[in-house]
């Protein structure tokens, strides 16, 4: 045999096509896929000039260009290395353990955002367009600032003023933070995929946007067709009703 495999060298291979796997997915899904793939054919090209035809001329280039490539790789994807880096670091699923234990604590978390659920009704009826945002595990205190500052209990009537039409504040997302409103007309990323049907706004925008970049739920309701949808792990569920959308907050 002209080489041995072993066991380690298995499990390298297979973390490798997990990480690229990763990678893809990733940037599919912020539209970036294109810019992936003619880099990951650079490389390609650059590992055979160098390491199988070893031109010396034609490889010192394509190694400069490499070692300047790394940070121009840096600033092209720098909110995609942010969100893999931040994924990583989460402690989600140590949290949901917890939580698990804590039933009770559950049910009375779940009952702290029926007034999101009546207030996206009715704003739904009258073709109200609402963008509520809603922390879980990772900290929406970047997007917080970026709005007015609100800091008031949960309220169907306080939600439905913010964002009746032409008030000072219905502009921008509400975010909610463990029971209370934290603050309103904020500005949220807004998603660049380019599978999203063009007939969503903005605020669908925004809602996945920022679903891609963190763990929260974005609650959105349509102005022109009064339609409710939700924005979770950057996929968007529409035409919810408030059965299907209490559901989604239980959970």
């Amino acid at each position: 045999m002209f080489f041995e495999i072993s066991i380690k060298d298995i499990v390298d291979v297979v973390l490798v096509a997990f990480l690229l796997y990763y990678f893809y997915r990733l940037m599919k899904e912020s539209g970036s896929l294109n810019i992936f793939s003619g880099i990951l054919v650079f490389v390609l090209l650059w590992v055979f000039v160098s390491r199988v035809l070893q031109m010396k001329l034609l490889g010192s280039i394509f190694d400069q260009m490499m070692s300047v490539g790394v940070l121009a790789f840096i600033v092209i994807f720098q909110d995609e290395i942010r969100r893999f880096f931040k994924t990583l670091g989460s402690h989600r699923h140590f949290k949901k353990l917890s939580k698990f234990f804590s039933r009770d604590d559950a049910e009375e978390n779940t009952s702290d955002y029926l007034p999101i659920v009546m207030a996206c009704m009715s704003m739904s009826q009258q073709n109200v367009g609402a963008l509520i945002v809603i922390e879980r595990n990772e900290s929406l205190e970047e997007y917080v600032q970026t709005g007015e500052t609100v800091n008031a209990d949960l309220s169907q009537r306080l939600i439905e003023a913010i964002f009746f039409k032409n008030a000072p504040l219905h502009d921008g997302a509400m975010i909610v933070r463990g029971g209370r409103i934290m603050a309103a007309a904020c500005i949220l990323p807004v998603s660049h995929d380019l599978n999203i049907p063009k007939k969503l706004g903005l605020r669908h925008r925004s809602a996945k946007g920022v679903s891609e970049l963190t763990d929260a739920i974005a609650i959105v309701v349509s102005e022109e067709t009064g339609n409710i949808s939700v924005a979770v792990g950057g996929k968007i569920k529409m035409g919810l009703n408030a059965q299907q959308l209490e559901g989604i907050l239980s959970k």
